[in-house]
């Protein structure tokens, strides 16, 4: 049984979380963490790479000299791919990277990513997080006081707060998202995971249900 320290703002512990990472994943395949993270990264490529084929460039399209007689090597048209400012042979067109893993072996990654941060002793629990107004350096100031201070960090919330969020927005390597949108990729990017008890309450309940 892991048990993680719970601080509040001030970096002060005021108590214990017991949880096990198994509640959260019975085991850790490296193959599906992998698989996961591969599939949200190919979703995230533009795709729009484009270069012209022979086809496309501007040019005549006549012979540009005759066949034999005059010593030259023979030669077809301007815009081919061997010469300067001719098309490429195998030219790049736009293209769609995404795809999708099944639903449930996405929702399983996101889990195995969470109990391996719990297992690596990467999550520092906090009682709450709120603020009355947006405010970075109160954000920053909360982060200095647990340690995470320039340390790339996930903020994950039970649920979204506009307050947190813009709190945080302008905060190098840190990012926030309620326990919903957690995936694989948000949760093993950052070196350390900053969780409130109510988010780390959801994430059980939703990993039991």
């Amino acid at each position: 049984m892991a048990s993680l320290t719970v601080y509040d703002r001030s970096g002060a512990e005021v108590g214990k979380y017991d949880i096990e990472p198994t509640e959260i994943a019975q085991k850790i395949s490296k193959q599906l963490l992998h698989d996961a993270v591969v599939m949200y990264q190919a979703n995230q490529r533009q795709g729009s790479a484009k270069s012209k084929s022979r086809a496309e460039v501007a040019g005549a399209s006549q012979k540009m000299y005759r066949q034999k007689g005059t010593g030259n090597a023979r030669a077809g048209h301007r815009r081919s791919g061997v010469r300067r400012g001719g098309g490429h042979i195998f030219a790049k067109q736009p293209r769609d990277f995404s795809y999708r893993l099944p639903r449930k072996a996405v929702r399983l990654a996101t889990r195995m990513a969470i109990a391996s941060k719990i297992a690596d002793d990467q999550v520092v629990v906090i009682d709450e997080l709120t603020f009355a107004e947006p405010r970075t350096k109160d954000m920053a100031g909360v982060l200095k006081a647990l340690g995470l201070q320039g340390e790339s960090t996930l903020v994950a919330t039970e649920q979204q707060d506009i307050n947190v969020y813009k709190s945080a927005r302008n905060i190098d390597r840190v990012s926030v998202s309620p326990v919903s949108d957690l995936n694989a990729l948000s949760v093993l990017a950052p070196n350390k995971m900053l969780v409130t008890k109510a988010a780390l309450d959801a994430i059980k309940a939703k990993a039991a249900s």
